[in-house]
């Protein structure tokens, strides 16, 4: 009984965790990758708006599952076949994560979104490639 009660605490998350784990189950790599920046996305979002509203515990919920996306997309890198694209992505992610832990220490909202939209445009840069590079239908 307990287990359904922690379910029904936060409805929301619920259904946002039941989401993710759905399509993370048939996910490739690059489908993955755009996952994690929805998600991350979606975390610095959320941390802004606790920000605002003074929800702390929240705020520090959403900066910590930032920071370990974060770590995650940095670990997934291919430093061996990514070359310099692979270097630049892992200073950009880190460079973010400082950002994100100064932004939570003075309670700055707008860092929150400023990464948000700088990770949403390389999310759309990620989401081109990975149509362009999938397989064709009736192939």
């Amino acid at each position: 009984m307990a287990y359904a009660t922690g379910l029904l605490a936060d409805p929301a998350a619920t259904y946002r965790q039941i989401d993710v784990v759905g399509r993370t189950a048939t996910a490739d790599g690059p489908a993955l990758v755009q996952l994690l920046y929805e998600e991350l996305i979606s975390a610095l979002r959320s941390a802004a708006w606790a920000t605002e509203h003074g929800q702390l515990a929240r705020k520090s919920e959403r900066v910590t599952r930032a920071t370990a996306i974060l770590f995650a997309l940095e670990a997934g890198l291919d430093f061996e076949h990514g070359g310099d694209m692979s270097i630049t992505f892992a200073k950009l992610y880190a460079g973010a994560r400082r950002q994100i832990v100064d932004g939570s220490l003075e309670q700055d909202p707008q860092v929150f979104r400023n990464i948000a939209a700088s990770i949403a445009d390389i999310a759309e840069a990620w989401e081109t490639v990975r149509k362009m590079n999938a397989p064709k239908k009736g192939n």
